[in-house]
């Protein structure tokens, strides 16, 4: 099993949070519509569940340069993205029900 470097890995972090925290938002760049965000994000929690079930395949597969922790860290990506996108549907059922609750 080959040994993960941790130093590469902080960078890995750090370079995303620069990325997370220099981004705008989608408001400010055009998006054209909030149907079109939603879709974009559950693709994208989709490819993150996708990459994490090859690693753990080939990680099953015993394929040496795929490491336990590399499976690991891809699986709390991908499990912590979905519940990311579980709350937010959960907001957004919870914002229907009050506009639909709402007097006329």
């Amino acid at each position: 099993m080959s040994e993960m470097n941790v130093n590469q890995v902080l960078a890995q972090m750090r370079t995303m949070s620069i990325e997370a925290a220099s981004s705008t938002p989608a408001e400010t760049q055009g998006s054209s519509d909030f149907a079109a965000m939603l879709k974009e994000s559950i693709d994208s929690v989709n490819m993150t569940q996708k990459a994490s079930g090859k690693l753990s395949k080939a990680f099953e597969m015993g394929e040496p340069d795929v490491s336990l922790a590399e499976v690991m860290i891809a699986s709390q990506k991908a499990s912590v993205s979905f519940q990311a996108m579980l709350q937010v549907r959960n907001k957004l059922v919870d914002a229907y029900k009050d506009v639909m609750n709402m007097p006329m």
